[in-house]
């Protein structure tokens, strides 16, 4: 089916043949190395942790260093994103630059059960920094663009997420609803399909699911595919079930999952990121009538956040 929609519709959104940036392919590696071989997450880790180290060696000198094959490198390579080896060298090597002109050391240590709260704060706003930082590096912005595009002239928006992802979506529709944009957001999978099917050409439909292969998700994304509707998937995993129905794709990242930090949490910080750049864009094409309403709904709501009887709540 996959293979039916490529041709009807373009194939499923992507970067196209463009490499990621060297700023980025730190991003890639925590993003795809879950969903790949271990042979395979070998040489990504590898890269990774030690890009000088690594564009400094031969197709054949990361194999051995690794305990892989010339194949497994390249095929590594190109998961990443790059044609080839040598693309992966050169993105090695500028990453390698970036890290000497002296940045701060990371900070990698997972929260552990005792740690006093003053190191947990620390932690994790380092963990929220680096998770926005690989989102921003590796987003998209053509991908993004037409995404904005198709939200600003969309006669209607459904956006699709449970759990966590859910909450992403409830904040997604709030923002287009304050400007005049009409929104729904379902957590509900038989509200979702029953809402999906009456989606044509002309609306648009958002998945947002982080490892890209949640099925309550994926199924009204299909249904909007097939109705006609401009689909967009905003998840983690650029290589997940969901993205076979997305005309957009819209890659987020996330901090490595430790027992403390489930990866809903980092995930979620990523997902609004992207989030908030579609509803700034979106506001930014429909300014004339985005301003308007969006003081308007100022207007309505401001009396419930005033102080009542003179008392500061």
């Amino acid at each position: 089916m996959k293979e039916i929609f490529a041709t009807e519709r373009g194939g499923p959104g992507g970067s196209g043949a463009n490499p990621p940036a060297p700023a980025a392919l730190a991003a890639k590696v925590r993003t795809l190395a879950p969903s790949m071989t271990r042979s395979m997450q070998r040489v990504a880790e590898a890269v990774a942790s030690d890009p000088a180290g690594c564009a400094a060696l031969t197709v054949t000198g990361l194999a051995e260093l690794t305990g892989t094959s010339e194949a497994t490198v390249v095929r590594t390579a190109r998961l990443l994103g790059y044609p080839g080896y040598r693309d992966l060298r050169l993105a090695l090597a500028g990453l390698a630059a970036q890290q000497q002109s002296g940045r701060a050391p990371a900070i990698t240590t997972d929260i552990a059960v005792d740690d006093p709260i003053a190191d947990v704060v620390a932690k994790l706003a380092y963990d929220e920094q680096q998770t926005l930082a690989d989102t921003a590096a590796g987003l998209d912005t053509v991908q993004l663009g037409a995404a904005v595009a198709a939200l600003a002239a969309a006669r209607r928006t459904d956006v699709y997420g449970v759990g966590a992802s859910g909450l992403v979506a409830q904040d997604l529709t709030q923002k287009l609803l304050r400007i005049g944009l009409i929104a729904h957001a379902h957590s509900d999978p038989h509200l979702a399909v029953t809402n999906a099917v009456q989606l044509r050409s002309g609306d648009v439909a958002i998945a947002i699911t982080h490892s890209g292969s949640t099925g309550d998700v994926i199924e009204p994304l299909r249904v909007a595919f097939e109705r006609g509707a401009t689909t967009i998937a905003i998840t983690g995993r650029p290589d997940g079930s969901v993205t076979q129905y997305a005309d957009h794709v819209l890659t987020t990242s996330t901090a490595r999952e430790s027992e403390l930090r489930p990866a809903a949490m980092s995930s979620r910080t990523s997902q609004l990121l992207v989030v908030d750049c579609l509803f700034v864009g979106v506001a930014q094409r429909t300014y004339e009538s985005a301003a308007p309403a969006l003081s308007a709904s100022y207007e309505a709501l401001a009396h419930r956040h005033r102080p009542r009887g003179g008392t500061q709540r």
